[in-house]
């Protein structure tokens, strides 16, 4: 994908394109509009990797900090626990599966990763609790963390990622001077139309991220989307009433759209619909006439199947 996004681009535009006389003569606004759309493009790039490679960092840390001092303490069970660090790493690692009361008092399973500084106190060994702090809104990542969690940043790691996103930026800027310096020939942009790889470049990428968020979000739905419902939606028993393919398919795997009915703790009924890729050694799931689900009281409407929250991770 990254070849179709930018190397093949620029081999069909340097190895088709022709001299266009008389450039001097040529309308202007074509490809000063070309020009802006494509600084556009680029300028949307450049910071969404920004805010994911660097931003995104930072902001966890502060949340971490926040959740140190606002969060809800909980007793977490340790159900499961394996050490997945290989020898002479620097701290242990472990994935571990949690059992926990959730904002509501709802039991609810967590798997997550965790790496333990302090491995002589064998705090992550199996049949132990652990205490753990909840985001009260459930709005911003981590949703949790351990009570004895301790952040900080690696600036080495920082420099690098910092580092690597002005090169990519310097790069970009330079193959507009390039651009210019060699196609130009005295007559401003006007070189410039939408064949050209600094816009059929940038404009990939971004139909790539387009096109992936879509995919996540239609069709395998977003974890960030579930963690809501589960550290604050309430436990309880729905009855299938339906379910039914939608005609579409991921990896050969039918999409099933399940129409489930639900009594809420004010003994008010409420019908709602799960849409989720089934696997097709799991389709007995489609015939079971109850389900263990979660909905928010304030929105019974938002509602997920209890063995998807389970499976959803969180790293600490």
């Amino acid at each position: 994908m990254l070849f179709f996004a930018i190397p093949f681009p620029m081999l069909m535009y340097y190895n088709t394109k022709e001299d266009i006389p008389n450039l001097v003569d040529s309308n202007a606004w074509y490809p000063l509009t070309v020009l802006v759309i494509s600084i556009l493009f680029w300028a949307i790039l450049l910071i969404g990797y920004y805010r994911k490679w660097v931003i995104r960092t930072l902001l966890i840390k502060r949340n971490i900090e926040k959740l140190k001092t606002t969060g809800e303490a909980r007793e977490a069970k340790i159900l499961t626990s394996a050490k997945v660090s290989k020898a002479g790493a620097a701290y242990d690692t472990y994935e571990l599966t949690l059992q926990f009361k959730n904002l509501v008092g709802s039991t609810v399973t967590q798997k997550t990763m965790v790496n333990d500084t302090k491995p002589y106190e064998r705090r992550y060994k199996l049949g132990k609790t652990a205490g753990i702090l909840l985001d009260k809104e459930v709005n911003k990542s981590p949703y949790f963390i351990f009570a004895t969690t301790e952040v900080s940043l690696n600036k080495t790691t920082m420099f690098l990622t910092n580092l690597a996103w002005l090169a990519f930026a310097a790069l970009v800027v330079g193959y507009y001077i390039y651009s210019y310096n060699v196609e130009s020939r005295g007559t401003g942009w006007r070189f410039m139309g939408l064949g050209h790889p600094l816009i059929t470049c940038s404009f990939m990428l971004l139909l790539y991220r387009a096109f992936a968020t879509f995919i996540v979000s239609k069709f395998l739905g977003k974890p960030d989307q579930l963690f809501p419902v589960k550290f604050k939606g309430t436990q309880t028993t729905a009855r299938l009433i339906k379910a039914s393919q939608t005609g579409t398919y991921i990896n050969e795997q039918p999409q099933i759209d399940f129409e489930l009915e639900f009594t809420d703790l004010f003994n008010q009924k409420h019908r709602a619909n799960i849409k989720k890729i089934v696997d097709l050694l799991d389709l007995d799931s489609t015939r079971q006439e109850h389900v263990s689900i979660f909905y928010l009281k304030e929105d019974p409407s938002q509602i997920a199947f209890e063995r998807d929250l389970n499976e959803i991770n969180g790293e600490l």
